[in-house]
């Protein structure tokens, strides 16, 4: 798209044409976790701009739109023709738009004698973003539109849901067509992801009918990764397990987005202001947020993002030593060559004695490269372990694991929750409600008010737990805490290297826990169907739909797609990247309707069940 939908050329050589890319809300987000603005410059894009901003006219110039299409993104582009703003225009749109729009594009490039201007107009159907190489997620922008409130409040009328269900099925299909391949699709019965897996079933079937205009045979189908196996797209609904997203976790990724602001793969810190004291009288300094990008680029996050944070402390603490010790190897090979303070290029004058220096200096941009690394990740690792250690997030994490899987606990649930420094209020309300959700049997209404009590004095919003007590008894869901997977921790020693007094990371008081291999755990993957046989006859809660045959195929799945309807979360993903590391030559992708923090879906469910 941003070579003019020409495929790019091999030979980098060559300058690249230079344009401008014009984007919405929308197009900015599909952009932003895949590309840095130093890739749009290697693609030619000088100017990157907001399509609703004020633009000035750059006659010379072709200009890359990436656009919804909207009403007022389309009064926009028709407003952009009748100023002549740019020198051609290639109108790409997230998601397809209709004849009546296409229309009304035609007439006001026609009244501004502009037609010969519009040089290509394109559906790119690329409405879902991309946040890993195996996990997308459908919106950002107005995504309380397709919430787990949205779907789940009381109120909600037909026609509301009807419109729910599209938006999720329109980004759903867009998915599939970049993949270039026709899934086989599995629900659980009697919920929206059922209605999700309907109508994606009807769009996909009337796709494939109209064989002139399909977006699934000849070339594109060549250019999809799945051309000769198709995928399992397994459908989950949120409501099948509301207490994963409450789970405080352990693994560096998810303690990010649970503890830290995580958006779109960039996490924002608070840097608290120097600790020199103000001068009196002065104004107390603000803190200043400072943002770092967590990219596919950066080898140690890629290594260590679904690590337990013991492991990640310990790793980023090796790092800095390995980086230190080359540091002070050129600083050694200078001295020795008395040139302190010179500049390189006399050093590369110098004879073949040199030629371990000049090594060593011609290595300088990756050794810097490496510090911006170390010192990204030593900062976040250590905003994630004041968190830690300020709300006992360990405590948190072992007891909610031990409840999940049945293990017999050391203390009781309501010493936590009166425990003054263990946790702010939201940690104690989460720790209650995976405790109420996973329980066989519900406490007893004389517990229920002693437990009630001791969260309303630790200062708990208990609205939530009104929503959860709603959703068990609608639900019956007295049998299903038996999905949550056994996964249990077991402490370690205490650290061999963190816990030395060198370290950046004191991780006194922080206990060292492991994840053990993790069941995945809600029923997204035990679908016998993932492993090929019938899947009529073995999992009969679950619906089958092919949008290409009208019987079952019998064949083997190389790749499942796991999509939860109504939001998901790092745990979830986490869990699933480690079972397809354990099946080898299994492929699986995570995907959701919304990314939300326990934080945020705690608001949802305080939402749904205020009075």
């Amino acid at each position: 798209m941003l070579n003019f939908n020409a495929p790019p050329l091999k030979n980098t050589a060559a300058e690249p044409v230079w344009k401008v890319l014009i984007y919405d809300r929308f197009g900015q987000d599909i952009i932003s976790p895949l590309l840095s603005v130093k890739e749009l410059r290697d693609m030619g894009i000088t100017l990157h701009l907001l399509l609703h901003s004020d633009r000035d006219p750059i006659p010379d110039v072709p200009a890359i739109y990436f656009v919804m299409p909207t009403e007022e993104n389309i009064d926009r582009i028709c407003q952009d023709l009748r100023n002549q703003l740019y020198e051609s225009y290639y109108l790409n749109f997230i998601s397809a738009i209709s004849r009546s729009k296409l229309e009304d594009i035609a007439s006001a490039a026609l009244a501004a004698n502009a037609v010969n201007l519009v040089t290509k107009v394109f559906d790119q159907y690329l409405n879902f973003i991309t946040l890993e190489d195996d996990m997308f997620v459908l919106c950002n922008q107005n995504k309380e539109q397709i919430s787990y409130h949205a779907i789940n409040k009381p109120d909600i009328m037909d026609t509301e849901m009807e419109g729910i269900m599209d938006t999720i099925v329109d980004g759903l299909f867009c998915y599939f067509v970049t993949l270039g391949a026709v899934p086989i699709i599995r629900c659980p019965r009697g919920n929206a992801a059922e209605m999700v897996a309907v109508k994606l079933d009807k769009k996909l079937r009337e796709n494939l009918r109209d064989a002139r205009n399909s977006l699934f045979t000849g070339d594109t189908m060549g250019a999809g990764q799945f051309s000769f196996q198709r995928p399992l797209f397994v459908l989950a609904d949120r409501n099948l397990d509301l207490a994963t997203p409450l789970h405080h976790t352990w693994t560096y990724q998810a303690l990010i987005h649970d503890v830290l602001d995580l958006y779109l793969n960039r996490v924002s810190l608070e840097e608290s202001p120097g600790s020199e004291a103000s001068p009196a009288g002065a104004r107390p300094k603000k803190k200043s947020k400072k943002s770092y990008d967590l990219t596919a680029a950066d080898k140690f996050w890629q290594k260590h993002k679904g690590s337990p944070f013991p492991e990640v402390a310990e790793s980023v603490q090796e790092e800095l030593d390995t980086y230190r010790a080359q540091e002070d190897e050129v600083k050694r090979l200078k001295s020795i060559m008395g040139l302190e303070g010179e500049d390189d290029g006399a050093i590369s004058m110098l004879s073949d004695n040199t030629a371990k220096l000049t090594s060593a200096v011609s290595s300088l941009p990756e050794l810097l490269e490496k510090k911006r690394l170390i010192d990204l990740h030593t900062n976040v690792a250590t905003a994630v372990l004041d968190h830690i250690k300020s709300r006992k997030l360990d405590v948190y994490f072992e007891y909610e694991e031990k409840l999940m899987s049945k293990s017999t606990m050391d203390k009781s649930l309501l010493d936590i929750i009166s425990d003054p420094d263990a946790g702010t209020p939201e940690d104690k309300m989460r720790l209650f409600l995976i405790y109420y959700i996973t329980s066989q049997q519900p406490p007893s209404e004389g517990d229920l008010e002693q437990y009630k009590k001791a969260l309303i004095d630790a200062g708990c919003d208990l609205s939530p737990l009104n929503y959860i007590k709603q959703w068990k008894a609608f639900t019956k869901m007295a049998a299903a805490p038996a999905n949550y997977g056994n996964s249990g921790v077991k402490p370690m020693g205490l650290f061999s290297r963190v816990m030395n007094t060198g370290s950046q990371f004191v991780m006194e008081g922080v206990k060292n826990l492991v994840l053990k291999q993790h069941v995945s755990t809600n029923p997204l993957l035990q679908l016998k169907g993932c492993r090929g046989g019938n899947p009529l006859n073995e999992t009969d809660d679950y619906r089958y739909f092919d949008p290409k045959i009208s019987f079952w195929n019998h064949f083997h799945f190389i790749c499942a797609i796991v999509f939860v309807v109504g939001g998901g979360n790092y745990i979830e993903y986490q869990n699933l990247v480690d079972y397809a590391k354990a099946k080898q030559g299994k492929r699986v992708m995570y995907g959701c309707s919304e990314l939300f923090s326990a934080t945020q879906f705690m608001k949802q469910l305080s939402q749904l069940g205020q009075k």
